[in-house]
């Protein structure tokens, strides 16, 4: 993955003009200045047909993440998903819901097989240019092998970067495999049930005080997403 730009290799299976709505909305918000403040979190999405439904609930439930950080020095935010033959971008970091909420409604999820290793690679391309330390990866399935992506996940534990795995369904292969990379870079594993947003809700709130105040805020938290966060932290 190419770190300096929103775009990526894309597939040969996506409409254009889908990949052209992406495009205009992401150059529209222009790179972060350095220097500039505020946490970075990086908010990568399965965008496969099958989770059409939990990407409608992401979309809903992505302005809390900004909301919570605000008395944290701010949220920075970058998208990045997959669909697709062959389709993986991300967009620079923005620190407005709204900006990611029309990024994300420029999407709509399509066949294809998981892309999840190259998500990893692009993550620790992001620490080593950004000092990127916290990723959100939501997803339901796993078709790479299995220890190709331990190995890139082990490596993002390396670079600092904490990476916490949501995962839809109950597939007890992809389970074991989301979980270790969860543990593998100090983060946690969580379910994604689109029957349970509130829960998920305070999950990424939990997240996004990490990503903007680290451990510390999250320690000092009364938000009870955060106990849960600590405690599968700790697994």
């Amino acid at each position: 993955m190419a770190s300096d730009k929103p775009d990526l290799p894309a597939g040969v299976s996506s409409p254009a003009s889908s990949i052209d709505s992406f495009l205009d909305a992401a150059r529209s918000l222009g790179p972060l200045r350095a220097g500039e403040g505020g946490g970075r979190l990086a908010f990568a999405l399965d965008a496969t047909a099958s989770r059409q439904p939990t990407w409608d609930l992401a979309c809903a439930l992505q302005a809390e993440m900004f909301d919570v950080t605000a008395g944290l020095g701010g949220l920075k935010v970058q998208l990045v998903y997959y669909r697709g033959a062959d389709e993986c971008r991300s967009s620079p970091y923005v620190a407005d819901t709204r900006a990611l909420g029309r990024l994300m409604g420029q999407i709509a999820c399509q066949g294809g097989r998981t892309q999840i290793g190259r998500v990893l690679r692009h993550l620790q391309g992001e620490a080593e240019r950004s000092g990127l330390k916290a990723a959100v990866f939501v997803g339901d399935a796993m078709e790479e092998d299995a220890e190709a992506l331990l190995l890139d996940a082990g490596r993002l534990g390396v670079h600092g970067v904490r990476l916490f795995v949501f995962q839809e369904g109950n597939d007890p292969h992809v389970e074991r495999t989301f979980r270790e990379m969860a543990r593998l870079t100090g983060g946690a594993w969580c379910r994604f049930d689109a029957g349970a947003a509130n829960e998920l809700r305070t999950l990424l709130r939990a997240v996004a005080t990490y990503a903007a105040g680290g451990q510390s805020a999250l320690l000092t938290s009364r938000d009870a997403g955060a106990k849960r966060l600590i405690a599968a932290m700790g697994r």
